[in-house]
């Protein structure tokens, strides 16, 4: 599957595959179905990312994988314009979004389908994926505007 950003390609058939283990085989899959799903604790019921078997927050076992809206903010962002990681052609953006679950649930991320002088701290975006094989890469796109009722 191909992006763009800027209109310049970003992803390609030789983009890295994230490694899925058992802690983040939910995130790394769950885009098969449309969902970003994220750990969650059942005991404190926090959110968490990265995925992990132990809640950062409470340090409880009980975690689990849930569906988020997959709406979120853009914190802060980088273009990068040198190539240095194969399958990544620059110009793109990385950035640092906060989900709206939760205020202190970040991810590091590609913004996509959008002009790189429109990617701005306090940005709406929403979540599509990336296929790379049997992964799906979470990345972000300007949220569509829907109209008021």
């Amino acid at each position: 599957m191909t992006r763009t950003t800027g209109g310049d390609p970003v992803a390609g058939d030789d983009r890295p595959v994230p490694a899925v283990d058992d802690d983040s085989r939910d995130f790394w899959l769950g885009g098969a179905q449309g969902q970003l799903l994220i750990r969650a604790c059942t005991a404190c019921d926090r959110l968490f990312h990265p995925p992990a078997p132990v809640c950062p927050h409470c340090f409880a076992r009980s975690v689990t994988s849930r569906p988020v809206s997959g709406r979120a903010t853009v914190l802060s962002h980088t273009v990068v314009r040198r190539g240095w990681v194969p399958g990544f052609p620059p110009p793109y953006v990385v950035a640092r979004v906060v989900l709206d679950e939760q205020p202190d649930l970040h991810l590091l991320t590609n913004i996509v389908d959008c002009e790189i002088e429109a990617v701005v701290t306090g940005l709406p975006v929403e979540v599509t994926f990336d296929q790379r094989g049997e992964v799906y890469v979470p990345v972000f796109r300007p949220a569509r505007r829907t109209s008021a009722a």
